[in-house]
């Protein structure tokens, strides 16, 4: 009878460490038995192993201007040029937006035909106006003399029109800074370890330590710095010029802030892992908005 009570204890404790998958005594305090299980199925889910970079914008939806938005960021997102969405609102240099204000992200509609009969029409309507000087004048001058008097406004009409636009052009000093960019640099020593894909992935992961610096690809304009560009965590996008952008995501902490000047190689921020689920750079660079494969500017290594 002793015998079988000790055999049913035993068989009773064998059942519950069987169960845990670890023995109770090898557990330590801040450990359930479950955590592994969980911590294994979570790293081994597709979304833990392939982040999302961003959801791009729809093109053709309005959208409305968020806190910490800039036109630079919102362009970004639509996979456009800065300066084509400013177009399509009117917005002009130095490129502001205010919080709740609509943006418009559809192409423009063809609007050189109506824009064309306009003209066709003032045209007209010039020819009636000019019919009173030539009846004072036809007494007194030949045709050749009225014809010249009927196009004169005409002509003066097309250099007031091309006057026009040489007021706006005017303010063209930042092209003082719209250098090309002789040489790109890496901005960090590791390795990469996920590579352009065009909409799939649309710049490469470098992979390094918490901390590690990242440094500017080329000099240029800071025209973001925050978290507001959802999937690149601390983002940092660098304007080179008119033709390329620069940005670095996932950062740790950001050393620059919006409308700082840096030069090639300049730190700018410490790696880090926001956004994503495990330390590393993702860079891209845009060329007039569009992402292209850094590997094809950066220097081989």
């Amino acid at each position: 009878m002793f015998y079988l009570k000790h055999m049913s204890i035993a068989l009773i404790l064998l059942s519950i460490v069987a169960c845990s998958g670890t023995a109770p005594r090898d557990l330590k305090p801040w450990e359930k038995p479950s955590s592994t299980s969980t911590s294994r199925d979570s790293s081994n889910s597709p979304a833990a192993s392939r982040p999302n970079y961003g959801p791009k914008l729809a093109e053709g939806k309005p959208y409305t201007v968020k806190r910490g938005d800039t036109l630079y960021a919102i362009a970004f997102r639509l996979g456009i040029d800065f300066r084509e969405l400013a177009t399509r609102n009117a917005i002009k240099p130095p490129y502001r937006i205010n919080v709740g204000q609509v943006l418009q992200t559809a192409k423009p509609a063809a609007v050189v035909s109506t824009e064309s009969a306009k003209t066709s029409g003032s045209g007209k309507s010039t020819n009636t106006g000019t019919r009173s000087p030539k009846t004072k004048v036809a007494a007194s001058e030949s045709k050749t003399t009225v014809q010249t008097q009927v196009q004169s406004p005409n002509r003066q009409t097309k250099v007031s029109r091309k006057a026009q636009p040489s007021k706006q052009a005017a303010p063209s000093k930042p092209a003082e800074t719209n250098r090309p960019v002789s040489r790109w640099r890496w901005p960090s020593n590791g390795k990469v370890v996920r590579t352009f894909a065009s909409n799939v992935h649309k710049g490469i992961d470098i992979a390094g330590s918490r901390g590690d610096p990242v440094t500017a690809t080329a000099a240029g304009k800071v025209v973001y710095a925050g978290a507001g560009v959802t999937g690149y965590g601390s983002l940092i996008i660098v304007k080179h010029n008119d033709t390329y952008l620069s940005a670095y995501g996932h950062n740790e902490q950001l050393l620059v802030s919006e409308g700082s000047v840096v030069k090639v190689g300049q730190q700018i921020a410490t790696m880090g892992s926001s956004g994503t689920n495990s330390v590393k750079l993702h860079f891209e660079l845009r060329r007039q908005g569009k992402p292209v494969d850094p590997l094809t500017l950066l220097p081989k290594r």
